[in-house]
C-alpha cells in the first residue's frame, strides 16, 4: 500500500499551525500592504492575515528556511534555505498575490545567509553562507543570474548580511565580520565593483544594516553592542555609537523611523526607541527572548518584534507598549494530551516548559516553566484537576491545570530520567517509565505518594505506556524491541510481544481486544491482547520511523506520524491510507486525534504544532 504515490490518496486539510522559527534573523515581515505578517516555521513561510489570523502556507523548500524578505512594493517574498554540504541552497522568489513560485535560484553552496530587493524590486541581491561567501545580484523579472563575485576580501570574515539603498537600484551595501563594503552594479559589463568602507583601527562583527531615507547615511549594528554610523558617499566612518552603555548581547535589529529616530533590537531582549546620533535610548522594553526582526506596518505607527524565544510581539508606537500576539515552542515538542472528554484544550511539553493551548484560536492559555528541565511526557488526569508530567531529570511533577502551581514532585521517580508516564482512570495510580527500563507504579493520595511497585523487565527506556479502562492492565513500549503487557493487579507480565525495532508507540484499540504498534523499522504491527500473538504487520511509511499513533475515539481508524514528516489516515480494518497530510518541515514526534473526532493534532520536532481537519466526522 504505502508504495502508492501520494498523489493518489485525498489530502488532509491544514486548519492552523501553531509556530515560529524566531532564529532566522529579520525573520517577521509586515508586509506592505499592512494587512498580513510573513515569517518562516521549517521549510515552509506562513502569511498569516493580522485581523483574523487566517494563514497561508507556501511549500517550496526542500529544508529549513535561513532568511525571508519581501519587496517594498509586496509584489514579491523572497526566501533562502540551509542544506548539506555540498548541496545547492535554493533561493524562491514568490508572486504575492497568486501565492506560488515566481522563480527558483540555484548558485549558493550549503545556505544563504541574506537576501535584499532592490527598491524598485528591478534585482535581488543575495549572500551565501560561510562555505560559499559568494555575493550574487539577481534580476527578479527573468529570474536568472546579472553577476557574482567572492563578498568579501581573502584577508577579511564572513559576510552576514545585505541591504540595497532606498533610492538607487544599482547601489548595495555588504558586511559581516571586519568587512564592510559598498558595491556599484554595473549593468552593461554585468559587473559588481567594491568599494571598502574605511574604519581605521574599529574591528566589528556587524550583524544587521539600516539605510537612512535619503540614502546619505547607513547604520551597522555590530555583535560588540555599539552601532557604526558610515557615510554612503564617502564610504567613511562618521561615528561609533553609544560610548558608555552599549546595548548587552549585541545589536541584532535595526529600523529607522520617518521621525529620523532608531529602533534598535538587542540580543539579551531589549528593544530601544533611540534619538539622534549618540544612539541613547529614551524608552525601553524587555521582551522575552533575544530580537531577531523589527518590521515596521505602515509608516511605522505600529510594529512587530519577532524573538528568538518563538514570540511574536505588536507594539504602538505612541505608547511604546508591547503586547504578545503569538507564542509557541522554540524547541522540539516531545508530547500532547487532552483532558479527559474534551476537544477545547490540549496540552503540549518541550524543553523547559509545558504549554496549556485553546484547540480553536491556537491561543496560548497556560505556561508551567521549568528552567533548564525537558519535559518527555505529560498527560490530564481523568478528573482534571492535575496535569502529571515526565522531567529529564528523573521527576515527576504535578501541576494544577489553572494556575499551573505545583502540587507535588516525585523525586527521583528513575535514575535516568522519566521518559513515559499514564495515570489510571480512577486518578489513584501513576505509572511511570524511566531511561533505564523500569516500569514504576506510584499510588497517589490526599498528601502522599507512595511507590508500589517496580516492574524490571524491559532493558532499555521506556517509549510509552498505556492503561486499560479497567485499570487492571496496562501496555508499555520500549527501545529494546518489546511490548510488555502488564498485570497491574498482582504486578507481573502477562505477555510479551517482540520485534526487531525500537518501538515507539502504542496503542490498545477502543474494544481493547488487541494492541498496534511501530517504531523504527517503520513496520505497524497488531497484535493479540490476549496471548500477544501477531495478527499482522502494515509497511508503515516509505523513510524514517514512525513516532506517533492514536486511534480514533470509534476504533474505526488510526493516525501515525514521523520521520518522513506525513500525517497519515488508516482504516484499522483494512489496513489502508485513507488520507495523507503534507505540511511538517521536522519529523512529528507525536500525534493525536482530539476526543470529538474533529480534528488531529500533530507535534515536532522544528517545534511546530499543527491543526488538520478530521477527514471522517
Amino acid at each position: 500500500m504505502s508504495g502508492e504515490s501520494h498523489e493518489t490518496i485525498p489530502q488532509l486539510e491544514l486548519e492552523s499551525v501553531i509556530g515560529f522559527n524566531g532564529r532566522v534573523p529579520t525573520g517577521l515581515n509586515v508586509h506592505p500592504d499592512g494587512e498580513h505578517l510573513v515569517y518562516p516555521l521549517g521549510c515552509t513561510i506562513i502569511i498569516q492575515a493580522l485581523r483574523n489570523r487566517k494563514q497561508e502556507f507556501l511549500h517550496g523548500h526542500t529544508n529549513n528556511v535561513s532568511y525571508v524578505t519581501v519587496s517594498r512594493s509586496g509584489q514579491y517574498i523572497a526566501s533562502g534555505q540551509v542544506t548539506f554540504m555540498g548541496f545547492k541552497a535554493d533561493i524562491i522568489i514568490w508572486d504575492y498575490s497568486k501565492r506560488e513560485i515566481h522563480a527558483r535560484l540555484t548558485l549558493h553552496k550549503a545556505k544563504v545567509e541574506s537576501l535584499a530587493f532592490s527598491p524598485n524590486d528591478l534585482y535581488l541581491v543575495s549572500l551565501g553562507g560561510q562555505d560559499d561567501g559568494s555575493v550574487v545580484v539577481w534580476n527578479v523579472a527573468k529570474g536568472e543570474a546579472v553577476c557574482g563575485s567572492p563578498a568579501s576580501a581573502p584577508s577579511a570574515g564572513n559576510c552576514l548580511t545585505v541591504k540595497f539603498s532606498n533610492n538607487n537600484d544599482a547601489v548595495f551595501i555588504t558586511a559581516g565580520n571586519s568587512t564592510l563594503r559598498v558595491w556599484d552594479l554595473d549593468l552593461p559589463n554585468r559587473k559588481i565593483h567594491p568599494t571598502e568602507c574605511q574604519t581605521g583601527q574599529l574591528k566589528r562583527i556587524v550583524t544587521c544594516l539600516e539605510v537612512s531615507d535619503d540614502d546619505s547615511f547607513f547604520f551597522c549594528g555590530t555583535s560588540s553592542g555599539d552601532i557604526l554610523t558610515v557615510n554612503l558617499k564617502t564610504k567613511l566612518l562618521n561615528s561609533c555609537a553609544p560610548q558608555k552603555k552599549k546595548f548587552s548581547l549585541g545589536v541584532t535589529a535595526l529600523k529607522t523611523l520617518k521621525t529620523g529616530d532608531m529602533l534598535v533590537g538587542s540580543g539579551d531582549g531589549v528593544v530601544s526607541l533611540c534619538k539622534g546620533t549618540p544612539f541613547n535610548a529614551i524608552k525601553k522594553v524587555q521582551l522575552v527572548g533575544g530580537v531577531t526582526s523589527i518590521s515596521l506596518r505602515g509608516q511605522g505607527h505600529q510594529f512587530f518584534t519577532g524573538s528568538d524565544a518563538a514570540q511574536i510581539y505588536r507594539f504602538n508606537y505612541t505608547d511604546f507598549k508591547e503586547e504578545l500576539v503569538g507564542t509557541c515552542h522554540n524547541e522540539a515538542v516531545h508530547d500532547i494530551s487532552f483532558p479527559f472528554g474534551t476537544s477545547e484544550l490540549f496540552a503540549t511539553c518541550s524543553k523547559n516548559d509545558i504549554r496549556v493551548w485553546h484547540t480553536d484560536t491556537c491561543k496560548e492559555l497556560l505556561r508551567i516553566t521549568v528552567p533548564n528541565m525537558t519535559c518527555h511526557a505529560v498527560e490530564f488526569m481523568q478528573d482534571g484537576k492535575s496535569i502529571i508530567s515526565a522531567w529529564n531529570d528523573g521527576k515527576i511533577r504535578v501541576f494544577t491545570p489553572e494556575s499551573g502551581k505545583l502540587i507535588y514532585a516525585i523525586n527521583n521517580a528513575h535514575s535516568m530520567g522519566v521518559t513515559a508516564i499514564a495515570a489510571t482512570s480512577d486518578c489513584k495510580k501513576i505509572i511511570s517509565g524511566g531511561g533505564e527500563g523500569q516500569v514504576r507504579v506510584w499510588e497517589i493520595g490526599k498528601g502522599f505518594q507512595r511507590l508500589i511497585e517496580a516492574m524490571k523487565e524491559h532493558k532499555s527506556s521506556v517509549s510509552c505506556i498505556k492503561v486499560k479502562r479497567n485499570n487492571t492492565e496496562c501496555v508499555t513500549a520500549s527501545s529494546d524491541g518489546t511490548c510488555i503487557i502488564w498485570d497491574l493487579v498482582r504486578f507481573v507480565r502477562n505477555h510479551m510481544v517482540l520485534s526487531n525495532t525500537l518501538f515507539r508507540c502504542v496503542c490498545y484499540h477502543t474494544e481493547e481486544f488487541q494492541i498496534i504498534t511501530s517504531g523504527s523499522d517503520r513496520k505497524i504491527g497488531y497484535w493479540e491482547v490476549f496471548d500477544g500473538s501477531p495478527i499482522r504487520e502494515l509497511e508503515g511509511s516509505l523513510s524514517g520511523s514512525i513516532n506517533g499513533m492514536d486511534i480514533s475515539p470509534d476504533g474505526t481508524h488510526f493516525v501515525t506520524g514521523g520521520d518522513d514528516k506525513l500525517v497519515k489516515v488508516w482504516g484499522y480494518n483494512e489496513g489502508e491510507v485513507t488520507h495523507v497530510g503534507i505540511g511538517h518541515s521536522g519529523s512529528i514526534t507525536r500525534i493525536k486525534v482530539c476526543p470529538n473526532a474533529r480534528s488531529i493534532i500533530s507535534i515536532s520536532a522544528d517545534g511546530a504544532i499543527l491543526r488538520w481537519k478530521y477527514p471522517l466526522s
